[in-house]
């Protein structure tokens, strides 16, 4: 078994990483090994100077600085799994800096556009209840897209309104439903539940099979469309709406930290920053000059 693998297997088996990140991490490793093998290089006597050309080739590809930074993080660790294990004697990539990224400020929806989006749902098809029960599950919650995908029956307390929510690392934690989600949500599990419980998956798609994620940012990418809203926001926009609007309410940042399944409170405090348009807005709606005859 290759080194390479053996880290895989660890980041599976030990560190209960999710196949999304074991996914990532192996495609980083991929891109390592072709330019080890078009430079001639062998990974054991991999040095700081090859490390640095190493970051020079993945600008060259026209990366983005996040992509960089993140293939750049994956082969610090796993140098420190081979060095831990006495397959190398040192890291190379533990000097080499990330790249400095501008602040971006996440996408995500005003209180009008997402009523908007609610309006847009079309009660004449037949997966209306679906589109519903997915929208207001995400607009009540926040979570993450693979998190709602791979919510189940059994996760799901509609009398106490709650649900039980596997996120990064999976590490559970528990999520309250508001009054539309959880009516959304039972309406939709009553009308397909025999299709749920057959597929062993709560999300179907209009073949009655398993939705998958692309099905899911279709569907969300649809109803953005119909309601004249940017197209091409990811399902991800509805998480930061959750917390832009829950924190611009007035709820406490680590209350939303922990609904969010935040490692960091810095990751949160990152929707306390209000767009340029909503300080506009904000300003015209309140300032007092605003309201005044000529």
């Amino acid at each position: 078994m290759s080194l390479e693998k053996q880290y895989l297997d660890l980041l599976t088996h030990q560190k209960r990483y999710s196949e999304h990140t074991v996914a990532s991490y192996e495609k980083d490793l991929e891109i390592f090994n072709v330019f080890l093998s078009k430079e001639h290089l062998k990974l054991e006597t991999f040095r700081y100077q090859d490390a640095r050309n190493f970051l020079a080739f993945l600008y060259d590809q026209g990366l983005k600085k996040s992509s960089v930074s993140r293939k750049i993080s994956c082969l610090r660790s796993f140098y420190n799994y081979l060095v831990k294990n006495s397959f190398v004697q040192t890291n190379p990539f533990l000097n080499v800096p990330f790249p400095k990224e501008e602040q971006h400020l996440p996408d995500f929806l005003f209180e009008n556009q997402m009523n908007d989006l609610f309006e847009s749902l079309d009660k004449d098809t037949k997966m209306y209840t679906r589109n519903k029960a997915i929208l207001e599950l995400f607009y009540a919650t926040g979570i993450r897209s693979d998190e709602l995908l791979t919510l189940s029956l059994g996760r799901i307390d509609l009398k106490m309104g709650i649900i039980k929510v596997t996120g990064k690392g999976k590490k559970d934690r528990l999520v309250p439903l508001n009054e539309h989600a959880t009516e959304a949500l039972k309406e939709y599990i009553d009308m397909f539940k025999d299709k749920i419980i057959e597929h062993d998956a709560l999300w179907l798609n209009h073949n009655l099979r398993p939705l998958t994620d692309r099905g899911l940012r279709y569907i969300v990418n649809d109803l953005m469309k119909k309601s004249a809203i940017q197209s091409g926001l990811h399902p991800h926009a509805l998480r930061h709406t959750f917390a832009t609007h829950m924190l611009n309410s007035g709820a406490d940042i680590r209350a939303v930290q922990e609904l969010l399944g935040h490692e960091s409170l810095s990751t949160t405090q990152k929707y306390t920053h209000l767009s340029r348009e909503q300080l506009r807005r904000e300003y015209l709606n309140a300032h007092p000059s605003n309201r005044r005859d000529d």
